[in-house]
């Protein structure tokens, strides 16, 4: 007689796994030395990778960011992406009026830099000007030109691809962020995906062996699982019979 399962067994199941790969994690070594199953585990990655992380983000500097190369560099980014959502979402701060105090505090600046410099000094120095070269403004357009071109081109191409698979997926995934984009304001999405990509990708880097088992691990509990539910639940489930009539 085929088990049974229920979903309390298969929330079990899965708890189990986890405990389980938990404790079988080994601690990452120091000084990256090379451990007898490096080869196994290269060939046991998540979702078939081959390439390294680093390379899969770009290779650039901005992977480096990302992977925290320069500890920092990134630490400095994601502190000013963090003092910038406090600023705009608790404080309610409107980018008008940072931009108007911004630039009082630099024409104040300027004006006792002007004015007192000589007193203290007994020479008068050249006041430094602000100037933003104008290539900046052109590589942020054409950069985020170039985004907004591939994901529609991405879209577009899934779109008329025929394939219905990756169709439903990236049109779930549309409407989970439609649904998440009404749960909070765009600013506070946007910083929740800018920590994500700043810790998440790290993260996996270090401790890539310990996810990819345990990832492998919950995947493969969960087939086994649904092969017994399909066993002892699924296949019992009477299937009624279309009886096609001949008409004169």
């Amino acid at each position: 007689m085929p088990e049974k399962i229920t979903p309390g067994d298969l929330l079990n199941n899965i708890v189990g796994t986890f405990a389980e790969s938990s404790s079988k994690q080994k601690s990452v070594p120091l000084f990256g030395e090379e451990t007898s199953n490096s080869v196994t585990s290269n060939l046991n990655r998540l979702f078939g990778r081959q390439k390294p992380v680093h390379h899969l983000l770009g290779g650039g500097k901005s992977a480096d960011v990302l992977l925290w190369r320069n500890k920092k560099i990134s630490a400095s980014v994601l502190t000013g992406a963090t003092v910038t959502w406090v600023l705009f979402e608790w404080l309610n701060y409107h980018f008008l009026t940072l931009v108007g105090f911004a630039l009082v505090l630099l024409m104040l600046a300027q004006f006792l830099w002007s004015n007192f410099s000589g007193i203290i000094s007994r020479s008068s120095s050249e006041v430094p000007r602000l100037v933003v070269p104008d290539q900046l403004f052109v590589n942020i357009a054409i950069s985020i030109g170039h985004e907004i071109n591939q994901a529609l081109e991405f879209i577009q191409d899934v779109a008329l691809g025929g394939n219905l698979k990756q169709f439903l997926m990236v049109v779930a995934s549309l409407w989970v962020a439609a649904v998440i984009g009404s749960w909070c304001n765009f600013l506070t999405v946007l910083y929740i995906g800018f920590v994500a990509a700043h810790t998440l990708p790290v993260l996996y880097e270090r401790y890539e062996d310990q996810v990819d088992n345990f990832a492998y691990q919950v995947l493969g509990q969960l087939q086994h699982n649904y092969r017994k539910l399909d066993t002892g639940v699924l296949s019992r489930i009477p299937k009624g019979k279309v009886n096609w009539k001949k008409h004169d």
